[in-house]
């Protein structure tokens, strides 16, 4: 039987990277504040709360129609998607819900796959609050964590 496939995906920046880094406990995937550093799908196989599986990360998904670049990490992102048995939805918490991550979870939606939602950067007792308004995405509980 084949490992389940689960894709991180989410806006540019929310730490998708960190997190596949972190859960992989390599350094896989480049870090960095620089939008766009992370393009391709990325594969890594790993082990979480006894169950194997691979996991992709993917670059930042845009909407951006007239940049080349971002249409391609949006496309890359959605083979990720349609590989994939589960989906990782990564949200940052300090900036809280935006426009792009709607557009997203939209996006998530019409994959009729599972998805699990990750409010990332909620590092401080302080910060939890900030995870409730991500319910408004519609996409079931979204869970608080911290890559870093």
């Amino acid at each position: 039987m084949s490992k389940p496939i689960v894709a991180i995906v989410g806006r540019p920046n929310v730490g998708k990277s960190t997190l596949f880094n972190q859960i992989g406990k390599k350094r896989v995937s480049i870090v960095d504040d620089m939008p766009g550093v992370t393009r391709d799908r990325i594969y890594l196989d790993a082990e979480w709360l006894n169950h194997e599986f691979t996991m992709i990360d993917t670059g930042g998904i845009e909407f951006d129609e007239s940049n080349h670049i971002l249409k391609s990490m949006r496309q890359q992102a959605q083979l990720a998607m349609d590989e994939a048995d589960v989906i990782l939805f990564l949200v940052d918490g300090r900036t809280g819900l935006t426009t792009a991550d709607e557009e997203v979870a939209r996006m998530l939606r019409s994959t009729k796959k599972p998805v699990v939602l990750g409010v990332n950067k909620i590092d401080s007792p302080q910060r939890e609050m900030d995870v409730y308004e991500f319910y408004n995405l519609g996409l079931g509980d979204p869970i608080p964590l911290s890559a870093s």
